[in-house]
């Protein structure tokens, strides 16, 4: 796996199970899946060299991320490499503006889009479709990174982030109900898998929770969605995962956002809350395996980020975790291995049960517990 961060570390953690050893590129010693697998490679993603060396002896090299320039994926299929997703599908989720083209193509419901060379083009687009719009960079954005709300043109700020050469688009603000996410994999050979669509809660652009399944979603709707994944995982020639996030408009129509062909965050409930994993689900098809069922394990599973805190926590992690279990024995802790610092991902808690709402409040306790060692509902760990 080229990529040593946390989903490089959970997916060690599956491969075990399966007998499989896993080998990551790791830009540094410290990273999560660095930490823990046996066989880490130094280097880079975008080092041809390092990456080479890195290949050679794997049956299968798949990512955690995706800057991995496409020169290098070309390379290393022309090696002879075995390389799942492959480099053109892999494109349509590097390139926001290629990706949003070729949906449109095929028929699937995006917001209106255009790609950006002045601030005259936003000005445009603005005249057409109406403020507020958005601005994004083409490549390298997440977790609200790359994306900039606009209310009115900025010339200043477009014109900088061109000057810098950052490649731009610019698409209509959709009015939003909620954000979801339709999980899929499809191996080499054609079988592909979906787990329910779930709801991911935004909070300043980024996920804090995941509900599985989305509350209240239509039967018919959810179905759609699935099949809507399972339509691009094939026509786009995914092998892996594909994760594909969805706007729900106010008017219940549902438009495409973006794709990751990866594990991804929306999906790490499946680790407690599905028979098979996303990350054991990743690794049965790179290996062109049969894949795994996707049944849910309960009725309602909600999974929380754990975010680094605004300030300095005097609590250790380590009497985090004992006292949230001392509270809360149900509750699945993954921790990332990461350094603590404002609003970074440094692990998430798992809740399953029948009640949502009472889950979701379980885990959100949890996940703010273990970020900031407060009980948001005034619990004394004393008393």
């Amino acid at each position: 796996m080229v990529g040593a961060g946390q989903l490089a570390r959970m997916t060690h953690q599956a491969a075990i199970a399966l007998g499989q050893s896993l080998r990551v590129l790791a830009v540094g010693t410290g990273e999560p899946a660095a930490q823990v697998c046996a066989d880490v490679r130094a280097g880079s993603a975008d080092d041809l060299a390092a990456v080479r060396s890195f290949a050679t002896g794997c049956s299968a090299v798949t990512f955690d991320h995706e800057q991995v320039p496409q020169e290098v994926l070309r390379a290393l299929v022309a090696d002879g490499v075995t390389v799942h997703p492959g480099p053109d599908a892999l494109l349509f989720a590097q390139d926001k503006l290629v990706m949003r083209r070729r949906l449109s193509e095929l028929g699937a419901a995006v917001p209106p889009f255009a790609p950006v060379g002045s601030a005259a083009d936003v000005k445009a687009f603005g005249a057409e479709h109406g403020w507020p719009a958005v601005l994004k960079a083409v490549r390298g954005g997440y977790d609200g990174r790359g994306v900039w709300m606009l209310d009115a043109p900025d010339d200043a700020l477009v014109e900088e982030l061109l000057a810098a050469g950052t490649p731009l688009m610019v698409e209509q603000a959709v009015p939003l109900r909620r954000e979801l996410a339709a999980l899929v994999a499809r191996s080499p050979y054609g079988q592909a898998a979906a787990w329910p669509v779930v709801e991911t809660v935004q909070e300043a652009g980024q996920c804090v929770q995941v509900l599985a399944p989305a509350p209240g979603l239509d039967d018919e709707v959810a179905a759609g969605a699935q099949r809507l994944a399972l339509g691009l995982a094939a026509e786009l020639g995914v092998t892996g995962l594909l994760a594909v996030e969805l706007f729900e408009r106010t008017d219940g129509a549902l438009l495409v956002n973006e794709l990751a062909m990866r594990p991804h965050n929306s999906g790490h409930w499946t680790i407690e809350g599905a028979r098979t994993s996303q990350f054991e689900q990743h690794l049965r098809a790179v290996l062109d395996y049969p894949l795994g069922t996707t049944t849910p394990t309960a009725p309602a599973v909600v999974m929380a980020n754990v975010l680094g805190a605004d300030g300095p926590v005097e609590m250790g992690m380590d009497e985090r975790v004992h006292h949230l279990f001392a509270r809360f024995p149900d509750v699945k802790v993954h921790l990332y291995g990461k350094a603590e610092r404002p609003a970074r991902k440094i692990g998430h808690a798992t809740v399953l049960g029948s009640d949502m709402a009472a889950v979701r409040e379980r885990a959100a306790l949890a996940a703010h517990w273990l970020s900031t060692a407060q009980w948001k509902d005034g619990w004394s760990i004393h008393d």
